[in-house]
């Protein structure tokens, strides 16, 4: 059954006042200031009493959502209860306190659907979109997910990584999907596409399958003058990412366990990486000064910190650095195809070298099972003279590479 109000009417509506969804009691009060929530009025005890279910502005509950909630509250009516026992926020909070987080929960799903992936590659994929990408959310009671939480996780990746945005949209919902049949959440599931975020996301740039806005390698030196000119910790992430040809996530959640600064080395665990499988990468001279000059905090084992104890550095950071850079027009993520275009058509190295160096596996497994080392040494020539090539040019000097 269908009420009077919709999507359109509840953003566009402005005059003061409840206004009636007709349907179970809902309406959209909207104040002299403008602000607006949703409320389900009833009558308990010979009197009249009103249960807020949540601000009606964009990101927050939805008209789908409110409707949920009006229809709940009408069924606890329904049943003799006080819906305000229940749904209300103290009755909210002290559920929550005794209710797993999303990030326990996300953990416990992949534990017992893990049979089911396709191989490690693709279970790795998960937990590694599920514990980066969500980190803002992990630590919320998983009841208390909403389409608001939902967003602060997709809104930073939107347009920037689509494809791997849209598929983390689609664990999130079947995370919450399991959460909803288990009773820990009260649903609608807040991650669904059609009808729901449909609305409030906005098209997607679509690129081609597996590649990303990448600067063309001869822009290279001219991008890292302007970008040590910038004195952040994101300036930092991002040149280490560069030097590295990491992937962001792989920086952002860098620890200092990780580093051996002696032999120049970066060892990434398996759970961290995309393909499920340790990678040892070598350390320029730069990619060591740049660490060295970071201090280690007591409270936070990562190299680059955020604000929150033990914390890293936002997921957003380095692409809003691009932004400010006035660099809108490229990805983080691209400057790995930046790597591989200078190596293939810039360098004799060999491709299974540059291939080692971006941590892709060899889809040959009759290839693979020869090959079980991971070049380590070749890397390291290779990533010198990748270091060299970024090196802002000295004007009136030219550096030749063969």
């Amino acid at each position: 059954m269908a009420g009077k109000l919709n999507a359109r009417k509840v953003q566009t509506l402005s005059k003061p006042g409840r206004h009636s969804d007709h349907l179970n009691n809902l309406y959209l009060s909207i104040a002299a200031t403008g602000g607006k929530r949703w409320v389900f009025f009833y009558r308990w005890g010979g009197g009249r009493k009103e249960l807020g279910l949540g601000g009606a502005a964009r990101g927050q509950v939805s008209l789908a959502e409110a409707r949920a909630k009006a229809l709940e509250a009408r069924q606890l009516l329904n049943g003799g209860t006080d819906p305000m026992t229940v749904m209300s926020r103290d009755a909210r909070e002290k559920r929550d306190r005794t209710m797993p987080t999303f990030g326990a929960f996300a953990g416990d799903y992949l534990k017992t659907h893990r049979p089911k992936f396709r191989n490690e590659k693709h279970a790795a994929q998960w937990e590694m979109t599920l514990t980066t990408y969500c980190e803002p959310i992990r630590s919320r009671p998983v009841s208390a997910i909403d389409t608001e939480a939902v967003l602060k996780v997709l809104q930073p990746i939107w347009q920037d990584i689509p494809e791997t945005a849209s598929r983390l949209r689609g664990r999130i919902e079947n995370v919450l999907d399991a959460a909803k049949a288990r009773g820990l959440h009260p649903g609608p599931n807040p991650a669904t596409w059609r009808g729901h975020l449909k609305t409030l996301l906005p098209a997607r740039q679509r690129l081609t399958r597996g590649h990303h806005a990448a600067l063309p390698y001869d822009n290279l030196p001219a991008f890292m003058a302007d970008l040590r000119a910038r004195k952040s910790t994101a300036a930092l992430a991002l040149e280490l990412a560069i030097l590295t040809a990491s992937r962001s996530g792989e920086v952002l959640n860098a620890e200092w366990q990780e580093f051996d600064l002696a032999k120049a080395m970066w060892t990434i665990p398996a759970k961290r990486m995309k393909a499920g499988h340790e990678h040892r990468i070598p350390l320029t001279a730069r990619a060591v000064a740049i660490l060295k000059s970071l201090p280690k905090l007591d409270h936070n084992p990562h190299v680059f910190t955020g604000n929150g104890i033990g914390k890293p550095l936002s997921s957003m950071a380095m692409a809003m650095l691009l932004r400010r850079m006035g660099r809108t027009g490229i990805t983080v993520h691209g400057f790995r195809s930046t790597f591989r275009d200078w190596a293939s058509e810039q360098t004799s190295f060999p491709h299974e070298t540059s291939e080692h160096a971006l941590a892709h596996r060899i889809s040959d497994k009759a290839e693979a099972a020869y090959r079980r080392g991971d070049q380590f040494e070749k890397r390291r020539k290779l990533m010198e003279a990748w270091a060299a090539f970024c090196e802002p040019k000295i004007a009136g000097k030219v550096v030749r590479l063969r």
